[in-house]
């Protein structure tokens, strides 16, 4: 493990420029691929190297029983295999979903790998991938390992923006993170509501977190809620006498 002068970690130099190449790689065809299929085998192909350890290809003998998870685990490297809860909501735009499906899914299944513990690596995939599945993606955003996300299309994200661990951005009715913003693990940030009557009937709010704003960790932002440029919400460890 290389560091610089300020003692920051990184990785060795090979290693870095084999990350790099892989990135733009991806970047990439994601631009050049807008076909939801395209995208799928893009993401079929990569997931399979990273979780298998070997290209795509080859035949899955179904035949077998004692082989059959196996072949589940190799058929749900396809995102065209799998299904999301977010493909189940009533108000998802379809066309823009099927786009980035592919995407969702890279981005649940990378931080489920391995490989996704690689603090380095995973904050620029996430970036990489957050320009091709947000409304917009600002510079210098660092978005940590396991922040979940409902449909992408509707996230716009300002510049320097910090997302923690384990966030919740349920983007239903749309979210606006201003630039700079915090927002703590395990956070939870809403954009729909639910008719307490009906629970199956959902109102669509969009929610506004301003620049500089903190969000503690554990907070919750609820659908329709601005939280003011600068604000601070939740517990903060200073705030406590």
């Amino acid at each position: 493990m290389a560091q610089q002068a300020n003692n920051t970690p990184r990785p060795t130099p090979e290693a870095e420029e084999i990350y790099r190449r892989w990135l733009q790689f991806l970047d990439d065809e994601f631009t050049r691929h807008r076909v939801p299929e395209r995208r799928a085998e893009i993401v079929r192909d990569q997931l399979y190297q990273l979780y298998l350890g070997r290209p795509f290809g080859g035949k899955l003998n179904v035949t077998l029983t004692s082989e059959l998870p196996g072949s589940v685990l190799s058929l749900s490297m396809d995102p065209e295999n799998v299904t999301l809860e977010a493909g189940y909501y009533p108000d998802v735009d379809r066309q823009r979903y099927a786009e980035r499906k592919p995407l969702l899914w890279f981005w649940q299944m990378f931080d489920r790998s391995p490989v996704g513990l690689n603090h380095w690596l995973g904050l620029r995939f996430r970036c990489m991938l957050g320009r091709h599945l947000f409304a917009h993606m600002g510079k210098g955003v660092k978005i940590n390992r396991g922040v979940d996300l409902t449909y992408g299309y509707n996230l716009w994200i300002g510049d320097g923006v910090t997302i923690r661990q384990r966030a919740l951005l349920s983007d239903r009715g749309g979210i606006t993170i201003g630039d700079h913003a915090v927002i703590g693990s395990f956070a939870r940030v809403f954009s729909h509501v639910h008719d307490p009557a009906d629970y199956d009937k959902v109102r669509l709010v969009a929610t506004e977190i301003g620049a500089r704003a903190r969000i503690a960790s554990h907070a919750i932002v609820l659908a329709g809620q601005h939280v003011a440029e600068g604000e601070a919400l939740g517990s903060f460890p200073e705030d406590r006498g």
